[in-house]
């Protein structure tokens, strides 16, 4: 019996850490969303080489991963007192759809959730649009004429967002996200 037990705990551990990394990386949601984007824009943009098909299909991706990058911004979670999580999206009054034991009026809105959006969104921009198959596909003069923007417009934008989310800093658990309270009387 005492092996068993001592499996178990083995086996749990094991567990708690491969969903403890696995939390982790969820947390990174805007990068599952450019890694969605580079994994399916080689194939919607026919590697550069695109037709009329391909530049609609290139630009619905583009449109749904940049609202994916604003969307996780607007979300949160918390953890109840029974030790549910919920998750649900950040509104004026709190968290919606809202809770009808907690008080949920900590999650509202702030200022810094339209800057961490905004800022993503031009993070993903830049991303996906300086993206090379994306330059041939839709502008392929550009990769020729512009070759030091396309070098440096994104550690420039990079180096920027990150001041500006230093300033701003994201106290958000949205969906996918881990949350790290026990209940919602985590400070905002």
């Amino acid at each position: 019996m005492a092996g068993t037990s001592k499996d178990s705990s083995t086996t749990s551990s094991i567990q708690d850490k491969t969903l403890n990394g696995l939390g982790n990386l969820i947390k990174l949601l805007p990068t599952g969303t450019v890694f969605v984007f580079q994994f399916l824009n080689p194939v919607l943009t026919n590697d550069g080489q695109c037709h009329t098909i391909n530049k609609y299909l290139s630009g619905i991706l583009i449109g749904l991963c940049g609202f994916s990058c604003c969307f996780s911004c607007f979300t949160d979670s918390y953890v109840d007192s029974d030790g549910v999580t919920h998750y649900g999206i950040a509104t004026k009054k709190g968290l919606w759809p809202s809770s009808k034991t907690e008080d949920l009026s900590s999650y509202k809105l702030r200022f810094g959730d339209f800057v961490h959006a905004f800022f993503s969104l031009i993070v993903f921009a830049v991303l996906s649009l300086l993206d090379t198959n994306t330059v041939r596909c839709y502008y392929p003069s550009f990769e020729t004429t512009e070759k030091t923007l396309l070098v440096v417009l994104p550690p420039v934008i990079g180096v920027i967002s990150g001041g500006v989310f230093m300033l701003f800093p994201n106290n958000r658990h949205g969906i996918g996200y881990r949350s790290t309270s026990t209940s919602t009387s985590s400070t905002y």
